[in-house]
């Protein structure tokens, strides 16, 4: 029996090794280069080694897992996630940039995929070491950030990062962290793996990473995601108590810190710059003409990449529903819309289960990090990044959590909102002390 389980152990890596791996592929590049040779299909060793990640992942899931029809009734979550990936890929045949947007049709079907398996396969167990790697992988990209900082371009030399990723990818993976921080540091919240003091330190220093970052839209989301899963992760009392420690802090530190809350959110822009959100309103002018060109199937994945290099020399919607209207038209933002809604109803009803509100309440407030940072960065609705990775990781986690909770997972909330320790089961039954 012990035998077993150890070998089950080791098998089940699988599910934080593949997500951690696609998010590397992805995102973490020891080289930059201008937008215009990514759409127009030039290759590097770069894209190569990402690539082949990804199609080593698919082979992987093929021969570990094999095709089969589904073992459950599949969820209307799961079916939409399918759906809007696989809308995505036909979208290829009408994209003005067919080469680029075939390999991120196909990266997103492979992250769906890992999405699919880790329903089958998976656990909740296997998702919470998942939520402590990428933690782990964000403290160590800060380190790393510190101790090597890579040449910054004239837009973000004031503003922290590492490597070649950009400070608003950065603010999205410190976001998603700080977020996953809180969730399992709470009173009540899914089993920690780590030290209780070991989760304050990690937030202390992924906050002033994301602060460094100078992302408004990532500390904008991070903070509406903390005061939603502060809110809904304890029941009544825990919102009363929140309220009443939160909202004097709030005041406090909005008169000392006055002068910095003010400078981080201007960043030291103009009227017109901040006016026109950087150029954004410029950009989602042109994009909403490019929409009404094509308004029912829209321009084809990866389009906004390129459509406006040449009106106003930037790539991608900067922001999630103008990517998806662009590229998809009405029938991409129906299904992306759906899918997020139906996702936010999934969790907001497990947030009545107290088995399992905590953890509901921390994945509702990822949800709610995306959509504020979704108002100026187009991640989440883009294929092949660390938002979209986490966004089918959030279906798969919230259908395991639908499910029958684990045996060590059942154990009854107290008055005070302090952790009960788990129990063995024999321990735990009045049978077996008798």
């Amino acid at each position: 029996m012990i035998k077993a389980r150890h070998r089950r152990e080791h098998v089940h890596w699988w599910p934080v090794l593949v997500p951690i791996g696609l998010i590397l592929a992805s995102e973490y590049k020891l080289r930059s280069r201008p937008v215009n040779q990514s759409i127009n299909g030039g290759v590097d060793a770069t894209i190569l080694l990402e690539i082949g990640v990804y199609g080593l992942v698919a082979l992987y899931l093929y021969r570990r897992f094999g095709i089969r029809a589904p073992r459950r009734r599949g969820s209307s979550i799961r079916l939409l996630g399918w759906g809007f990936a696989v809308f995505s890929m036909m979208s290829v045949l009408w994209t003005p940039f067919p080469t680029f947007a075939a390999v991120r049709g196909v990266q997103l079907l492979i992250i769906a995929a890992v999405s699919q398996v880790l329903v089958a396969r998976a656990e909740r167990e296997d998702l919470w070491r998942l939520a402590h790697a990428f933690i782990l992988l964000v403290l160590v990209s800060v380190g790393i950030g510190v101790a090597i900082p890579f040449p910054r371009t004239p837009l973000t030399v004031d503003r922290f990062n590492w490597l070649y990723v950009h400070p608003v990818s950065a603010g999205i993976f410190l976001g998603i962290a700080i977020l996953l921080v809180a969730g399992f540091a709470l009173p009540g919240g899914p089993p920690r793996r780590w030290p209780l003091p070991a989760y304050p330190i990690a937030g202390v220093i992924l906050v002033a990473a994301l602060v460094g970052t100078g992302t408004r839209g990532a500390a904008g989301g991070c903070a509406a995601g903390l005061v939603v899963m502060s809110l809904l992760a304890r029941g009544p009392r825990g919102r009363a108590i929140f309220l009443m420690i939160t909202l004097p802090c709030v005041i406090v530190a909005g008169l000392a810190f006055t002068d910095r809350l003010v400078g981080f959110a201007t960043r030291g822009e103009s009227v017109e710059q901040l006016e026109s959100l950087n150029a954004r309103t410029d950009l989602w002018t042109f994009a909403l003409r490019a929409f009404s060109a094509e308004p029912f199937f829209g321009n084809g994945l990866s389009s906004t990449r390129g459509l406006f290099l040449d009106d106003i020399g930037l790539g991608g919607g900067h922001n999630a529903i103008v990517n998806v209207l662009v590229e998809g038209g009405l029938v991409g933002l129906t299904l992306f819309c759906m899918l997020i809604l139906a996702l936010i109803v999934r969790l907001l009803v497990l947030v009545r289960a107290r088995h399992v509100r905590a953890e509901a309440a921390m994945l509702l407030g990822v949800m709610v990090f995306f959509l504020v940072d979704g108002v100026t960065t187009e991640m989440v609705a883009a294929p092949a990044n660390v938002a979209s990775v986490w966004l089918y990781t959030v279906i798969a986690w919230t259908i395991l959590l639908a499910r029958k909770p684990p045996a060590d997972d059942r154990r009854p909330e107290t008055d005070s909102g302090a952790d009960t320790p788990d129990l063995p089961a024999q321990v735990a039954s009045p049978r077996a002390v008798r």
